[in-house]
């Protein structure tokens, strides 16, 4: 799909009446990331997803791979893939991204979903150090392993799954895998999460270290007051794979709700 600066791998699926899905994947995943969530919707169930610039089959495209540009790139693939109402549902950067794009306020938006979200407020935790270290969280397949035993999950993936997790980490612009450490992950994007007005749902992992369900009650949930906060028992902060049949429960009664 055409975008500034070249263009973007999408997958769509489904196409029966209800909102469509828009999904947008953490820093690090692909629109893969989504496979099991998907594979547990209705077979009809509209469903978008994509590689974010920079990631993926995505990754030839140039930047800028910051947050603005990565909401442009979203309601472009709203634009082109959708034609009536929709839910965004993004997964960690995924999420704020979708904070940016619900603050846009476009037609059409019936609700957001948050997946283990990156908040509006920047945690006190999101020092310059914490943020230099990070940036290099994906620079080797034994990085991306490090980072997946001992801060991304609460369990241990199953073999496939875990290799995939690998090579998306690894299948990135070097520009696109720094941007969001380093500069991404500390910006405030307060006064936009509080111009947003539709139904949102947040998904936290209960044992999540990255976006911890206190971080959440304190850096996001003041900004987005009609949210609901659910936290997944037993879960770190890849829910999407870790958990996706609860991912997938969660949007069967969000669609509920906002189908009225």
């Amino acid at each position: 799909m055409a975008v500034a600066g070249g263009g973007l791998a999408v997958r769509t699926g489904g196409g029966g009446g209800g909102p469509a899905l828009v999904f947008t994947h953490y820093w690090g995943g692909s629109a893969g990331t989504w496979d099991e969530v998907v594979r547990r919707l209705p077979s009809e169930q509209a469903t978008v997803r994509f590689d974010q610039r920079g990631w993926g089959l995505s990754r030839q495209l140039p930047g800028p791979y910051h947050l603005d540009q990565l909401a442009d790139d979203l309601l472009r693939v709203v634009e082109e893939c959708v034609a009536g109402p929709f839910v965004l549902v993004g997964h960690s950067m995924g999420g704020k991204v979708g904070q940016l794009v619900a603050a846009r306020r476009p037609s059409g938006l019936a609700g957001l979903v948050l997946v283990a979200p990156a908040p509006a407020l920047p945690p006190a935790g999101v020092t310059d150090e914490y943020r230099q270290g990070l940036s290099h969280a994906y620079d080797s397949p034994e990085t991306v392993g490090n980072a997946l035993d001992h801060v991304l999950t609460a369990a241990a993936l199953p073999q496939r799954v875990r290799e995939a997790v690998v090579r998306d980490g690894l299948a990135a612009s070097a520009d696109a895998r720094t941007e969001w450490p380093l500069r991404g992950i500390a910006q405030d994007v307060t006064e936009e999460a509080e111009r947003i007005t539709a139904p949102v749902c947040v998904l936290a992992g209960e044992h999540d270290k990255v976006e911890p369900p206190h971080v959440l009650r304190a850096c996001l949930l003041p900004y987005v007051p009609q949210a609901t906060l659910t936290i997944v028992p037993g879960a770190g902060h890849l829910l999407p794979l870790e958990a996706p049949a609860a991912v997938a429960d969660a949007l069967g009664g969000f669609l509920a709700t906002v189908r009225g």
